[in-house]
Parts: C-alpha cells; sequence; structure tokens
C-alpha cells in the first residue's frame, strides 16, 4: 500500500471538532480538575507518575504504536523486554517500592516478571523463615532467582485442600519428594512460570509417615540456572493463547519425584522435625490469611481506577459523538444530538462514573483497616489460635477473632468491587457503539486483561461463602449478647432490636437513611439465612444462592458507608470547596439510589423500602441526579488524570481528536496494510508484496 497522500492528512471530520467539542464540555463545569485530583490520589502520587511518566516515554522499548497489531510471540517477547528494562531503570534511578509500582502501573500491561514481585518474593517474605529469607529472598531480591507462585491445579483451584501434588517427607535422608500423581495434578495458569521463572513456591501436600498435613508451601527449582532449561523430571511450559492476558506466560508444570532439601519448605509457620521427623506447628498461621488479605485489599484499591480508565473513554468519546437529532429539541438546536445528552447512554455511564469514586473511596479504606489490623495481629500473642479451623464449609469458630472481620470485608468487596469493575468495562465499551469494538477504543484490551480479577485470588461466587459464613456467626453473637463489637454486629444488633417495630427509612430525602436502608436490608438476609441453616436445617448447598445475595447486599452497604463517611470527614471539609462537595454529595446519592433501585425487591421485602419509594427513586430521584450531573461528566473524568499514552485509545484522547487519530492508527500504523496479496485462488502466493517482511509470501 502506497503511503497516506497528503490530500487524506488535509482531511477534517465534518462539523464541530473534537477539540472545540471537548473545550465547550468542560466550559459547563467549574468543578475544580486539579483539586479533584489531589483529593483522589494526593499531590506526592501525582508528582511521582508525572516523573516516572517522562521516564518512561523517553525510552523506545515502552513504544504503543505496534501494541494493538501484535500477535502473541511478539507481545511476550516486548513485555519480557520491558520488563527487563524496568528492572535496569530501577536501579539506575534508585526507584523505591512505591516508585517501581507505579511504573509497572503506568505501563499497564501484564509482565512476565508479575508474579515474581506479586507472589513469590512476598510468600518467601510472609512465611519463610529469617535463614530462607536470607537465603531465597535475598536471590529473588537481586533477580538471581526468578520464581513464581505454583498454586491452581488442571483439576483443582479455589479448593486449595484438593490440591493433588504432594511433597513425601523422606526421614533418610531429610529431604522431600514432591510428585505430580496425575494429569490433574499439573500446575495451571501459575504467571511467571511459562517460559520466564527458573523456581517455583510450590503448594503441595504434606506427607509424613502416611499422614496428610494439608497444603504446604515448597521452593523448587525448575529450570538450569544457566541453560535456563527444564531439570530433570521437570516438565513445564507455557499454557497457549488465552482470551486476554497474553503478555503473561501462564504456565503448567509436573513433578517426576522431585527431591528437595529440607530447607526448602518454608518454615515460619509450621516445619517437619528432622531429628523427630515429627510435624509441628508454630507462630501465627493467621498471618498466611494476612498476606491473601492484603492481596484481596489492592484488588478492591484498584477497581475504582481500572473502572476510570473505561468510564474516561466513554465519557469522552460521547461527548463528542453526534448520533440522530433529539425530535424533541427547538428548532434552533436542531442537528445530530451528543450521544451523551441521552438519558439511556447517561444511565449506563453516570452511575458507573459515580462507582469510580465510591470503589476508590472504599479501597482506600479496605487499605487502612488492613494496616490497622497488621499491627493489631503483630502485637497480640496468638499462640491459642493455631489450630481452630474446621474442616466442613462453615466455621462455627473463627481461626482468628482478629482478622476475622477484615477477611469476611475483603473477601465481600473483592467480589463487588472486581464485578462492578470488569461488567462496567463491557458497558462503557458497547456506549462508544461500533468503535467500541475496536482495538483502538483502548477498552477491549484493557477488559480482557482484567477480567481474571473476577476469578484469581478467590473466584467472586465462591468467596461469598465466606462472607456469608462470617455474618451467620456474628448474628449467632449479637442473639446470645447484643452488645456490639464491630459495625456488622452493631448493625445486626439494631436490626435485631427493631425487628418487631419496623423501620421509617426516607431514602429520598435524607442521605444518612439510605446508608440505614443498606445496613437494614443487609441485616435482614443475614437472619433470614440464619433461620434457614439453624432453625430450618437446610444443607448448605441449598442455601448458596441466599448466600450470594447476603453477600453483595453486605458488600453493597460497606461501599456506601465508606463513600458517605468518606464525605462527612475533616478531610473532604479541609480540602474541597462548597460546589465540589455537593457534586460529590450527588455521586454519593446517583450510586446508592441506583444500586437500591436495581436491587428494589430485596428493600421491599426487608421492609427497608416502601413500593412508592423505590418507584419514586427510580421515576424521579435517579433521572434529576442524571440532569445535575451531566454538565461535569467530562471534568469528572479528568480528575482521574489519565494521560493519553497511559490510556492508549483514539477514543479518550484529552484533545478530543477522535477521529484523526483512529484514521492515522489505521492507514499509517497497521503492518496489514504493508502487505500486498494475491487474491486469486488459482494462485498459490499469498503476498505479492511484503514491505518490512511481514507475513508468509506462499501457501
Amino acid at each position: 500500500m502506497a503511503p497516506t497522500p497528503d490530500w487524506v492528512k488535509q482531511l477534517k471530520p465534518s462539523g464541530s471538532q473534537g477539540s472545540e467539542l471537548l473545550v465547550a464540555e468542560r466550559a459547563k463545569s467549574d468543578i475544580p480538575v486539579q483539586k479533584l485530583h489531589e483529593l483522589l490520589l494526593t499531590k506526592e502520587v501525582i508528582e511521582r507518575k508525572q516523573r516516572i511518566l517522562a521516564i518512561l516515554k523517553s525510552e523506545k522499548v515502552f513504544d504503543k504504536s505496534q501494541n494493538y497489531f501484535s500477535g502473541r510471540m511478539e507481545r511476550f517477547e516486548r513485555a519480557l523486554a520491558r520488563e527487563k528494562k524496568l528492572q535496569l531503570l530501577k536501579r539506575k534511578h534508585k526507584w523505591t517500592l512505591d516508585e517501581f509500582r507505579t511504573a509497572s502501573e503506568l505501563v499497564g500491561e501484564p509482565g512476565p516478571y508479575g508474579l515474581h514481585e506479586s507472589m513469590f518474593r512476598i510468600t518467601i517474605a510472609g512465611q519463610g523463615t529469617p535463614e530462607q529469607q536470607e537465603k531465597f529472598g535475598k536471590a529473588a531480591e537481586a533477580y538471581k532467582i526468578i520464581g513464581c507462585y505454583a498454586q491452581t491445579e488442571l483439576g483443582h483451584g479455589s479448593n486449595v485442600r484438593g490440591l493433588e501434588t504432594t511433597a513425601t517427607w523422606n526421614s533418610q535422608d531429610k529431604t522431600f519428594t514432591i510428585h505430580s500423581p496425575h494429569l490433574t495434578a499439573s500446575k495451571w495458569w501459575i504467571g511467571s512460570l511459562g517460559r520466564t521463572a527458573n523456581y517455583a513456591c510450590v503448594m503441595a501436600q504434606l506427607i509424613v509417615e502416611g499422614k496428610s498435613y494439608g497444603p504446604h508451601p515448597f521452593i523448587v527449582q525448575i529450570r538450569d540456572m544457566k541453560t535456563h532449561e527444564p531439570l530433570e523430571n521437570v516438565h513445564v511450559g507455557d499454557i497457549g493463547p488465552k482470551f486476554g492476558y497474553n503478555t503473561m506466560d501462564n504456565g503448567f508444570l509436573l513433578f517426576n519425584n522431585v527431591k528437595v532439601p529440607h530447607e526448602n519448605m518454608l518454615a515460619r509457620f509450621s516445619q517437619v522435625d528432622p531429628k523427630t521427623n515429627k510435624y509441628v506447628r508454630h507462630g501465627s498461621p493467621s498471618l498466611i490469611y494476612g498476606t491473601l488479605t492484603w492481596v484481596r485489599s489492592t484488588i478492591v484499591m484498584q477497581a475504582g481506577s481500572v473502572l476510570a480508565r473505561g468510564v474516561t473513554i466513554a465519557t469522552r468519546y460521547c461527548a463528542i459523538r453526534r448520533q440522530f437529532q433529539d425530535r424533541d429539541a427547538p428548532e434552533w438546536e436542531k442537528g445530530e444530538n451528543a450521544v451523551l445528552n441521552y438519558t439511556m447512554v447517561q444511565i449506563r455511564l453516570l452511575p458507573l462514573l459515580a462507582a469510580t469514586f465510591a470503589l476508590h473511596f472504599t479501597g482506600k479504606g479496605m487499605m487502612n483497616l488492613y494496616q490497622e489490623n497488621q499491627k493489631r495481629m503483630n502485637q497480640t500473642n496468638t499462640s491459642r489460635e493455631s489450630n481452630k479451623r474446621g474442616a466442613g464449609p462453615e466455621e462455627t469458630e473463627s481461626g482468628s477473632d482478629i482478622l476475622a472481620d477484615l477477611h469476611a470485608t475483603s473477601c465481600g468487596l473483592k467480589a463487588l468491587s472486581s464485578t462492578i469493575a470488569a461488567e462496567g468495562l463491557e458497558v462503557c465499551r458497547r456506549a462508544c457503539g461500533g468503535h467500541g469494538y475496536s482495538s483502538f477504543s483502548g477498552i477491549g484490551p484493557w477488559y480482557s486483561d482484567y477480567l481474571p480479577t473476577t476469578t484469581w485470588e478467590g473466584d467472586n461466587y465462591m468467596l461469598t461463602q465466606q462472607v456469608a459464613r462470617y455474618l451467620l456467626k456474628s448474628a449467632r453473637a449479637v442473639l446470645k449478647n447484643p452488645t456490639p463489637t464491630n459495625d456488622t454486629t452493631r448493625i445486626l444488633s439494631h436490626f435485631q432490636s427493631r425487628v418487631n417495630i419496623g423501620c421509617a427509612f426516607d431514602i429520598l430525602g435524607s442521605d444518612e437513611d439510605i446508608v440505614a436502608a443498606f445496613a437494614w436490608r443487609a441485616s435482614f438476609l443475614t437472619f433470614e439465612a440464619l433461620k434457614h441453616r439453624d432453625e430450618q436445617k437446610k444443607p448448605w448447598n441449598d442455601l448458596l444462592v441466599d448466600f450470594y445475595r447476603l453477600s453483595k447486599a453486605h458488600s453493597q452497604y460497606l461501599v456506601i458507608k465508606n463513600f458517605y463517611d468518606v464525605l462527612r470527614s475533616g478531610e473532604i471539609a479541609q480540602s474541597t470547596s462548597p460546589p465540589l462537595r455537593t457534586i460529590l454529595l450527588k455521586l454519593f446519592q446517583l450510586f446508592a439510589l441506583h444500586t437500591l433501585e436495581q436491587e428494589g425487591s430485596e428493600f421491599y421485602v426487608s421492609g427497608a423500602c416502601s413500593k412508592h419509594q423505590i418507584m419514586l427513586a427510580r421515576t424521579s430521584a435517579v433521572m434529576n441526579l442524571l440532569k445535575e450531573i451531566r454538565p461535569h461528566a467530562v471534568r469528572l473524568v479528568d480528575s482521574w488524570g489519565f494521560d493519553d499514552w497511559v490510556l492508549d485509545s483514539s477514543l479518550g484522547r484529552e484533545d478530543g481528536k477522535v477521529y484523526e487519530d483512529m484514521f492515522y492508527r489505521a492507514s499509517e500504523l497497521n503492518p496489514l496494510n504493508k502487505v500486498t496479496v494475491d487474491p486469486y485462488p488459482e494462485s498459490e502466493v499469498l503476498f505479492k508484496k511484503v514491505e518490512g517482511g511481514y507475513g508468509k509470501s506462499k501457501l
């Protein structure tokens, strides 16, 4: 194909230009974008992002122009090069951990070192003894060894207790034999394992003198340190292309009776005594629980910004895109209407815009709660907690009183927030119309990479059982002693004290009553589930759908409460102007009332709201809020501060040059346009001419 001719380059989109339209959109609002940006991220984080972004943009390896055109092999190769460059930049600029994480976040794609950083090193630090941290941890920190976290298997994912890989203690030579007895014991989906890692933290069933003690972590070398080829009796490789996440080498791993030394079992909380050959527990296994809680807390924290990318792109594009006429518009406003003016688009996008703020503030609260509880955990003598967890799906006594509430909260919010973000990204893509299907939109590829978050670190449906289990236990405690010990027992006690009186929440006139209505509904569902379980003796499996609804209700209450508490906080009062506080409050009301209306049957059945209130929430309150927020939509998404380089989106460009950018990518960056094909079936020639050596020329 000939280069794009000059006469094409000089063409402009018809009508008002995108840049002019976004300028006009921003002029409708007085939202102080920078102030809101600082409220979301803080000045320190903003400065750090800008400084590191400038470094990344100056490095050729991070050029994104071919990202959307590359195949699996090219994408992985480029991702590995970027990961190596990030490590070199980290050393050159002496980046802190926060700075390095910022750089990885800005690159915006999963890389082959991902699980080395996020799980391998963290597991060694959290579950290894000081000696193991010295031996394995320091080598991993220096990238002398590169590891992964090998837990999930071909036949087992969420059910960790069902893992089939074994680690058998050999008393004669004081070693463990790691073995894969079945095909389904193959480690599967393990990030960084496919081609990159030379070590793995393998979760395997510990067997001592014929008795199984459950899954434990073992550090196992899997590849030669010089040749990087698999070691003897180790079969390892990449599992192949996925729906997304194709810059990561997710892998499989099988062992055929591979021996590892005694010191390779991470032994901070348990070990096999080499002298007595007995299994010994020590320390607090609840801290292992804490590692998973931290990971889930970060997922909650990230959900708001993940969704904000899609909402930013869709909102900007829908403000620029013109389609059809508003048949009821006055004569002087005739002409194609901005898509964002249609209420059917507003009802899809603006509640998601509100959700970005709700999830962000909830994530911050979640991380603060985690850090507070970690301090308490480290100060508490927890030897009494050593082994209280039962084998069944329902605990009657928690393994950790301190972590129980946090664990349940992290499970429920991880499930809810990642579901909102994943489903919201697809809503944003579809709101962009036909162009949303193009990779150039920037939403589809981001969605496909984010989607596995709904199943890893606990499948979202499975996690809801853990939330329900905790709520049932809390309800039993309240029935015995109504004195509340935390927020969960507080709302349950309040409900129980008024269950025979009822409630009278003014959800349309009081923001505090909105929060109370969500608490009432969650409490009602908790005691209903408890009645089914304890009085009617229903099997656990028969109640799983009820438990899912209960977990969702409780988690929605937590998001609503967190959002409302932040808006009432001194931080908001001191750092925002009255107009900005008003808009944030309207975003809270929109998110809360739109959620309430969607779950209207449960609010009605629980007695939290009347049918008339729910109807007014939908037909009046939500629709009025859409009108009030609409003029501020573009400035609100601007406040997230996404650089065009980060979004990598034609449709979401900050300057509004949507169609120019889309045409440029298609016409000038697309390598397929450098190929001249032979289209006739009689000819075995496929490509008559290939500029730059791209592709095959013959069958």
